[in-house]
């Protein structure tokens, strides 16, 4: 793959969608879960979303199931736990791997351009987040630990 515009991944409802859907606009890219100790940064999240959707931005939320179990339910269940507890309004795509054989292909290029602590690819936990920029760069991965208001100053700077 020669840009991220040509990944590939599924929306909720199982259909396809291409990274190219979001050319022009500044992406936060977050592996999400339901049952975690990070699950309400959902609710800053959705602050950010809604104070720079106006300006081509968005996040996009992919649930993972791979840190302690912790998004055990279906596509229509984390959709629905998302809008009833949150009242999340960003995108919320299918359940995905972010480590490992399985890994989203999208994910392996978000680990390659923006490397962890020490230089690792891994993903560490639920709730990394990757920011690209509205030309398709990676521009920064942010830890778990990293709450969604501290990145205001981050994007607004590159928006």
């Amino acid at each position: 793959m020669s840009s991220i515009y040509d990944f590939e991944f599924n929306k909720s409802d199982g259909s396809k969608t291409n990274f190219s859907e979001f050319k022009g606009k500044t992406v936060l890219v977050v592996n999400v879960a339901s049952r975690c100790g990070f699950t309400p940064q959902y609710e800053g999240l959705e602050k950010l979303y809604q104070n720079f959707k106006d300006k081509n931005f968005v996040i996009l939320g992919f649930p993972c199931n791979q840190f302690g179990a912790q998004e055990p339910g279906s596509d229509s269940e984390i959709q629905e736990f998302c809008k009833l507890n949150y009242g999340v309004s960003f995108p919320v795509m299918q359940k995905v791997n972010v480590n490992g054989e399985e890994t989203l292909p999208f994910y392996k290029h978000l680990k390659t351009e923006a490397k962890g602590l020490l230089g690792s690819e891994a993903v560490k936990w639920n709730f990394t987040k990757f920011l690209i920029d509205k030309s398709g760069k990676v521009v920064d991965r942010f830890a778990p630990q990293t709450k969604p208001e501290e990145l205001t100053s981050v994007i607004e700077k590159i928006i």
